[in-house]
């Protein structure tokens, strides 16, 4: 049974960071790619940034250079460590595979505001 639990969200002020966590139940995780994704109030759900099995990085043009995704292959998780935090970044976060399954997990709230 796929399972996502995400993790570290909170408030912060406009360019802070925070480190997300996203401890993931597939069955082989090493070999997935994987990838965190946003919902804002009103808005629908958008890919924020993608991690493969092996290769590059991919980021929404709205969190480059200030967003960085990576993975423990040995713990099974994923991370996202988000600087430099705007307003526009509040959202609730989720992760999932790259091609997004119908396994959402429950997320985790960003706040950005001051």
């Amino acid at each position: 049974q796929v399972q996502f639990v995400e993790s570290g969200g909170g408030l912060v002020q406009p360019g802070g960071s925070l480190r997300l966590s996203c401890a993931a139940s597939v069955s082989d995780f090493s070999r997935s790619a994987l990838a965190w994704y946003r919902q804002a109030p009103e808005k629908q759900r958008e890919l924020v940034a993608s991690i493969p099995s092996r290769g590059y990085t991919n980021y929404a043009d709205s969190v480059k250079g200030r967003f960085t995704i990576s993975r423990d292959n040995v713990k099974n998780t994923v991370y996202l460590q988000m600087n430099s935090l705007k307003p526009d970044d509040t959202a609730v976060y989720y992760c999932n595979f790259a091609i997004a399954s119908r396994s959402w997990g429950q997320g985790t709230q960003v706040t950005v505001s001051s």
